[in-house]
């Protein structure tokens, strides 16, 4: 029996197609599992200063943080030594949208030192870091 030479090809190039796809699978997978836990880390590593809000000077400041998968940022205003208000601006983040009430705690107990909320504990942080970043280095 006489075979084309096409008929033989075609089995091989649907198993390098396999291949190909099973690399590239394998490549995306091993991706995303280092950039969560990289972020993970890097929130985990996280230190926060203290905020003399007294020592603030008046003004408007933003800041952000970017943790690399969670990202917000913020803007405050301060009069007087007093936290008026933190308008989140942008708060990129996974299953984190409970934690943007967090700004809202900030500013009612004056401090940027408040307890995380519950099931949102890494946006919690990565909100609080963005609000210091904006007051940082802004001491009178």
């Amino acid at each position: 029996m006489f075979r084309s030479g096409k008929a033989n090809k075609k089995p091989g190039i649907v198993v390098i197609a396999l291949l190909l796809v099973l690399v590239i699978g394998a490549v995306v997978a091993y991706s995303l599992t280092n950039k969560y836990g990289s972020y993970k880390d890097k929130v985990d590593a996280l230190v926060f200063e203290h905020i003399d809000l007294a020592l603030v000077a008046d003004g408007v400041y933003t800041g952000e943080y970017d943790s690399g998968v969670i990202f917000a940022k913020v803007e405050v205003g301060i009069e007087d030594g007093t936290l008026i208000y933190i308008n989140l601006l942008e708060h990129r983040h996974e299953q984190g949208g409970a934690a943007e009430i967090i700004v809202e705690h900030m500013v009612e107990e004056q401090r940027t030192n408040v307890d995380a909320i519950s099931s949102a504990t890494y946006s919690s942080k990565v909100i609080r870091k963005a609000v210091e970043n904006a007051l940082a280095g802004n001491h009178a």
